[in-house]
């Protein structure tokens, strides 16, 4: 009878735990921290562990995790950039991903000439005395791919840092290796649990992202609620858009749609849909006067930011507009409409085209913002500043 193998009764332990977090749907960080945590337990000398990752998202596109011996994990995001940064260029991890080549190890308490990579070099003046750093691909690239493909492959790059006398011994090295594939399935299914909320969150908005994640997927599955509705539009923008080249359109409504949208997710509203210049937006934030005052709340608001807007385009010598606001309440279809091969969330009912009436009688009425009796009865007191155009 033979005596059980330390090494391997490691190995089954760590990814035992890798896989079991990664069905029961932990984050990234949660992931690494425990990982991290338990290479420790088991006796890997890790001073610092790091892993990066492109990321699908609309701000930022990449991630960084950083784990540091008696301070816990970091999490980073990096916004796009036509810029590669000297730092990036310089690391190993840049050299793994563009010179076709599987590892970097630099046993630093061997070595007595400083490292040709900076990063090593810095984690040598903290105590570090081993450094090893790896990739792991998410796709598997065909024979045909061209060499810079390379740099598209999904995955993760790692990095370990060790600062035992002695470094990363081979056993250590085995247990990473060892672990490192599953280690890589349970990444990816987080990573993509984060991509798809955060694109449900960016194209659907953040209320009807959740609910298609949960489960409303089915055409037909309408809920009815009641709500106000918001129409906001920018005034004379066809006008304008006949002066202004595609890109500053472009430019313009980026400039001025970021205002109202902001405005709408900082009274705890959710966009239902763009259209052209002008949006249209849902307050649902509990009973109906807790939804009026909450979108009337956002009004004022909206009116500073678009001030602030217009004087730093004045400053920067460009076209400004102003906005027309509807706003109406009542009992809406919230959900899911049209075909089974493609759906749309959004809102439908007599509520939603009254607001669109409203929005089309500012010309008329000499108002840039209009409210329903129904939104203004529901908020009162109203206070000063709301005042009737007539029946």
């Amino acid at each position: 009878m033979t005596a059980p193998d330390p090494n391997a009764a490691k190995s089954t332990d760590l990814i035992n735990w890798i896989v079991t977090r990664g069905l029961e749907g932990a984050d990234k960080e949660e992931l690494l921290d425990g990982y991290c945590t338990r290479l420790v337990e088991l006796g890997v000398p890790l001073m610092r562990f790091h892993a990066a990752q492109s990321a699908l998202h609309p701000v930022y596109g990449g991630t960084g995790y950083s784990w540091y011996q008696g301070r816990g994990g970091d999490y980073q995001k990096f916004k796009y950039s036509e810029d590669v940064s000297e730092d990036w260029q310089n690391s190993p991890l840049f050299a793994i991903l563009n010179d076709d080549i599987d590892f970097v190890r630099e046993r630093i308490v061997d070595q007595n000439e400083p490292s040709q990579y900076p990063l090593i070099n810095d984690l040598r003046e903290v105590g570090a005395t081993d450094y090893y750093a790896t990739s792991l691909a998410f796709d598997v690239p065909t024979h045909n791919m061209p060499p810079e493909a390379k740099q598209t492959v999904d995955g993760v790059l790692l990095s370990w840092a060790s600062n035992a006398p002695d470094g990363f011994c081979d056993s250590d090295l085995d247990l990473i290796h060892t672990a490192l594939p599953h280690l890589g399935l349970a990444l990816k299914s987080a990573s993509n649990a984060r991509i798809s909320k955060d694109l449900m969150r960016v194209y659907l908005g953040r209320d009807a992202g959740r609910r298609v994640l949960s489960g409303e997927i089915r055409r037909g599955s309408l809920q009815q609620i009641d709500a106000v509705i918001w129409n906001f539009d920018l005034e004379g923008f066809t006008s304008l858009s006949e002066e202004l080249p595609g890109n500053e359109i472009i430019d313009m409504l980026n400039d001025y749609l970021a205002v109202a949208v902001g405005v709408v997710h900082d009274n705890d509203g959710n966009i239902l849909k763009f259209m052209g210049d002008g949006l249209m937006a849902m307050f649902d934030v509990g009973d109906i006067d807790a939804d009026a005052r909450a979108a009337l709340k956002a009004v004022p608001m909206l009116q500073s930011r678009i001030e602030e807007l217009n004087a730093a385009r004045e400053a920067d010598g460009l076209l400004v507009a102003n906005f027309t606001l509807a706003l109406h309440s009542g009992e809406i279809l919230y959900g899911n409409i049209v075909s089974e091969s493609r759906l749309d969330f959004t809102v439908i009912g007599p509520a939603v085209n009254q607001t669109a009436r409203i929005a089309g009688m500012h010309r008329s009425l000499g108002q840039r913002i209009l409210i329903s009796d129904d939104v203004a009865k529901a908020a009162r007191p109203c206070g000063p500043d709301l005042i009737s155009v007539g029946r």
